[in-house]
């Protein structure tokens, strides 16, 4: 988050503090409204447009995620909450997907979310989500892949067109379904998000 902050006014024009006068002088309704609003006028990606949003209408200071350690404590609680009560059988495909997403690059890393876990190296290359109780999505960044060439196993999510990073995902039910089919397809995620 803070190499976010430092790179952000190359990226954007503007540094964070800008950034939170601009939203604020527009007076919008809530999170969702800052967020559609910067991927409206300003083009943002989703996960850009929502950081600043959430720290638009966050209370002064800093927020969890600029601070490592409050970090690592939320992190830990944010995964045990994703497969609690009736998602907690869908643990083990989370771990055993963990396992291979970290272990695909010596730069791969994990920061889980309230609501998924992403996968990065430069960009997020992959996420975890227990969308349902019985199914687990491994959703992968597969815009540049080639056209046509992406099989139907994988399910296009309408990514692309929303300037999503997540293109594509893998509907995942048992731990036996994560095979060499699944690993192949998580590394042509995380090749494709090469320097």
């Amino acid at each position: 988050m803070r190499g976010w902050i430092e790179a952000l006014p190359a990226k954007s024009g503007r540094s964070l503090e800008q950034w939170m006068t601009v939203i604020r002088k527009q007076h919008l309704a809530d999170v969702k409204a800052g967020r559609e609003w910067l991927k409206t006028e300003h083009g943002m990606g989703t996960n850009t447009a929502g950081w600043l949003a959430e720290r638009a209408f966050a209370k002064a200071g800093a927020t969890w995620d600029e601070d490592p350690d409050e970090y690592l404590r939320m992190a830990v609680r944010y995964v045990e909450e994703q497969y609690a009560g009736k998602k907690a059988a869908l643990r083990p495909i989370y771990d055993r997907l963990l396992k291979m997403g970290l272990g695909i690059g010596k730069d791969a890393k994990a920061c889980p979310c309230k609501t998924i876990v992403p996968l990065y190296r430069e960009h997020v290359f992959a996420q975890i989500k227990p969308t349902t109780n019985t199914r687990v999505d491994l959703g992968l960044s597969l815009a540049k892949a080639p056209e046509g060439k992406i099989p139907s196993r994988i399910i296009d999510t309408g990514g692309k067109a929303k300037k999503d990073r997540i293109t594509h995902r893998i509907p995942i039910g048992s731990v036996d379904e994560i095979d060499e089919f699944v690993e192949r397809w998580l590394k042509a995620a995380y090749d494709l998000d090469a320097k």
